[in-house]
């Protein structure tokens, strides 16, 4: 082997052990299946998915760099890339910032070869390279020579005459003529002092893309000046483009109009005092645990039907937003949080419906800071997005909330990504969200898009097409930008943090960076490591939740006031016997006749009532309430429903005849059966709500005449397993993985590539030839010697492979040895080795 490798294989071989530890640890999706060999790990890394994944993770100033590799000659010397990227005039920052650039893109495997020779790989090439399909960010152009393939010989030698040059006697070397002027800045510079000034114009606007512009068939004297000498060259029918080489000297010999070497800033920075932060976040995760309760209760007696394309319709998905007091688009956020907790989902029933679980009943009963780390641990790793509820899928059809095709596979590393940008802040301090994008956009330019989507619109800062060429996107391309979709999941990340409280007046709390534990690249961030984090992260929410209270504050005016959260009995009881007025700090419940007919319906009589209120009141039970309880427990009851199909019992028979002559009464169809029963033809519900709304207080009974106590029962769904993320790609490998697959690589690559003594038999790349006797004395040999063969092997199935094994025993028709390609001690029959060869002495 030469010094400079020939082949990115070659260079791979000579990395270090933990140089391919760090390439494999970048680009995961190399490891599946772990490659056999070297030259297979080569191959495996030039793969279009593999790069396109690669380049996806790449920061903008390396991005940026590996653009300029792919319109640089190939092989690139270090100080030709230098002088795309810094330009004539030079940039310190960017000079500084470039070996950092080329070491990850050489870490990664996707450029190759020493410094005086930098060669980007094949696939990457071809995706960066501008071409009339994909522009490049650059705003470059094809160079000369493939803008002119395919012009005629004599149009060649035109160019060069008007162009000031020699003809030639072949079409190459008048392409190199006209490159070579094109690349020499006094020529170039001597040239263009000839030109018109409206044709030095059209190449400022064109000069930082795009390249391409339309003429017309009879072109003004200043562009016709231009075709003559190839400063514009045909692209089609009425199409012209400018040629990279001259686009170059334009440009001062720079590959980007605004490199940019160092990361946007994270400004302007807002400071504020770390424990109003905490805080504002704590109540905001307080706010957060009521809104999800409150979901739980609205839906506990079973929730709206599952559509049948799956998810909630919009008509339901509206009604919960009413109930909740909110918006549609928060009631989704809500609703996969909730259902990304395990704590809703379908029953699975013919009908289906959507329910609480039964791990909802579990949480509901754990104290606050645990309910919290529950939610915010099924958050951060989440890969369903609400926020594209609402919006189209591919085929036109709208998102629903809890449907399918909502899991956006970025969206946890984001997410933690932005909440790690402002953990990077001193505590206390926010950055508007437009400066976390920025900055996560810089990171990962090209996430979510892909090489494949690059807009075919001009560089940022560069000039309008002039007057004179129509400025046109190259045939082929759209000229749309992809939406970024980075961009748009990271102000979700920043909202829903605050929602939840994880932040709090946009700084990070305490407790939120608590909860970013461990990186997710780290081998060891599990999801018992998630869980651990939000543990943690919950002990310090903790003291800063208020701490429920045990009494409410009766008033005159049929009112109860509670002076913060009440105890969870305590407010389920209040719940019952009164509504719910209105929230925030203090929460506020009306006692009506209705309320309190629902807690005599439960089962609960007016001394029971009185009893309750008096005792979890700070205040005396005002009379107005009093009098309220018994009059309504006075009247209910008085009429008794029951099933007949149904009927009406009273020991008041003049109440029944008043009830008869009400001509409300007309749609229950009653008549008298005795003087103190009245039948009706409709069910007993029915019959309760028809008399209540009547105004009367009926009381439902049972066969045997005892009253039925109404309590709702819940519903619950099946026991259900939360839904997993969905995958961003393979899982980062831990350090065992890593080291194994390189030991597993070395030795493949010992076993195709150590080099063997000569045996008479095979072909070049054929498995050795030996025969049984030989073999078997080779192999006894071996074992006195402690030397390596290489064999041929043929396992059951009647595959065929070649290793490199250490024999350490030969016995019964097996030989025990040592295997460098698998790295393990295996047992081998004899009969299917086809043959074996000795290694030179120097070979392991």
């Amino acid at each position: 082997m030469t010094d400079t490798p020939r082949t990115l294989a070659e260079e791979l071989r000579t990395r270090t052990d933990s140089g391919l530890v760090g390439l494999l640890r970048t680009r995961p999706d190399l490891l599946n299946p772990v490659p056999g060999d070297v030259t297979q790990l080569a191959t495996r890394a030039g793969t279009r998915a593999s790069v396109v994944r690669a380049v996806e993770r790449l920061d903008r100033f390396v991005l940026q760099t590996a653009e300029a590799l792919a319109v640089a000659p190939d092989p690139c010397p270090y100080g030709t890339l230098a002088a795309l990227m810094t330009g004539d005039a030079g940039d310190e920052a960017v000079a500084a910032e470039l070996p950092r650039a080329v070491a990850v893109l050489r870490a990664q495997a996707l450029v190759w070869g020493p410094d005086d020779r930098l060669r980007l790989v094949r696939t990457a090439r071809e995706l960066l390279t501008p071409s009339a399909a994909h522009p490049s960010p650059t705003g470059l152009g094809p160079t000369v020579a493939e803008a002119t393939a395919g012009m005629s010989p004599g149009r060649l030698q035109e160019i060069l005459a008007a162009a000031g040059l020699p003809t030639t006697h072949d079409p190459v070397s008048a392409v190199a003529a006209l490159t070579a002027l094109f690349s020499d800045r006094a020529g170039m510079a001597a040239l263009l002092d000839t030109a018109p000034a409206e044709s030095v114009t059209v190449l400022d606007k064109l000069v930082w893309g795009p390249p391409y512009g339309g003429v017309t068939d009879r072109p003004a004297s200043h562009l016709q000046w231009l075709l003559d000498r190839g400063l514009l060259l045909p692209a089609g029918a009425r199409n012209v483009v400018l040629p990279r080489e001259a686009a170059l000297h334009l440009r001062g010999g720079r590959a980007h109009h605004t490199p940019e070497p160092l990361p946007p800033a994270l400004a302007p920075a807002t400071e504020r005092d770390p424990q109003l932060v905490d805080n504002a976040a704590a109540g905001q995760a307080f706010t957060a645990l009521a809104t999800v309760e409150e979901l739980l209760k609205e839906w506990d007696l079973g929730g709206p039907p599952v559509l049948r394309a799956g998810g909630l319709s919009v008509r339901d998905l509206k009604r919960t937003a009413t109930a909740l007091d909110t918006t549609e688009q928060l009631t989704a956020f809500w609703l996969e949080l909730a259902y990304a907790a395990g704590l809703i989902a379908s029953d699975g029933e013919a009908d289906e419906r959507y329910a609480a679980t039964p791990f909802a009943e579990e949480w509901l009963q754990l104290p606050d800071d645990q309910r919290w780390a529950v939610l915010v641990a099924a958050w951060l790793p989440a890969t369903r997005t609400p926020g594209v509820v609402g919006t189209a899928d591919a085929k036109g059809r709208a998102l629903a909330a809890l449907g399918p095709h909502l899991d956006r596979s970025p969206a946890p590393e984001v997410r933690r990504r932005a909440l790690t940008l402002l953990a990077g802040l001193p505590p206390g301090t926010s950055v508007p969200a437009a400066a976390v994008r920025a900055r996560l956009r810089w990171e990962r330019p090209l996430r979510g898009a892909g090489p494949g989507a690059r807009a075919a619109a001009a560089p940022a800062g560069a000039p309008a097409p002039a007057a004179g060429v129509a400025a046109s996107a190259p045939p082929g391309a759209d000229g749309a930008a992809a939406e970024d979709l980075r961009a748009r999941l990271a102000q979700w990340a920043l909202t829903e943090a605050e929602l939840l409280g994880v932040t709090g007046r946009g700084a990070l709390s305490a407790h939120g960076r608590a909860l970013l534990g461990p990186e997710p690249e780290a081998a060891d961030a599990t999801a018992t490591e998630t869980d651990a984090a939000a543990a943690r992260a919950a002990a310090l929410l903790a003291p800063l939740l208020p701490e429920p209270v045990d009494h409410v504050l009766l008033q005159a005016d049929l009112t109860a006031v509670a002076p913060g959260p009440l105890r969870r009995p305590l407010a389920e009881a209040l719940g019952v016997l009164a509504d719910i007025e209105s929230k925030g700090g203090a929460t506020v419940y009306r006692f009506t006749p209705a309320s309190v007919r629902r807690a005599l319906d439960a089962g609960r009589s007016a001394a029971e009532l009185q009893e309750f209120l008096s005792s979890h009141s700070r205040t005396p039970v005002p009379q107005p309430l009093a009098y309220l309880i018994d009059d309504v427990a006075r009247r209910h009851g008085q009429l008794r429903i029951g099933a007949a199909t149904a009927y009406v019992r009273c020991d008041d028979d003049a109440l029944l005849a008043e009830i008869l002559a009400d001509r409300r009464a007309a749609p229950l169809r009653l008549r008298r059966l005795a003087p103190t029963v009245l039948a009706a033809q409709t069910s007993p519900e029915q019959l309760l709500d028809g008399l209540r709304a009547m105004g009367y207080a009926p009381a439902a009974e049972s066969a045997a005449g005892d009253v039925l106590i109404a309590r709702a029962d819940s519903y619950r769904t099946p026991p259900r397993t939360a839904p997993g993320p969905v995958p961003d790609g393979p899982p980062p490998p831990d350090r065992t993985l890593l080291e194994a697959a390189v030991r597993a690589i070395r030795a493949g690559d010992l076993a195709a590539t150590a080099e063997r003594k000569p045996v008479p038999a095979p072909a070049a790349g054929a498995l050795p030839r030996t025969t049984s006797a030989e073999t078997l004395a080779t192999v006894q040999a071996a074992v006195l010697t402690h030397s390596a063969l290489w064999i041929g092997y043929v396992n059951a199935d009647g595959a065929a492979s070649q290793r490199v094994i250490a024999p350490v025993r030969v016995e019964g028709g097996f030989v025990t040895a040592y295997d460098h390609t698998a790295d393990e001690v295996r047992t081998y029959p004899l009969h299917r080795i086809t043959g074996v060869a000795e290694l030179a002495d120097d070979a392991v």
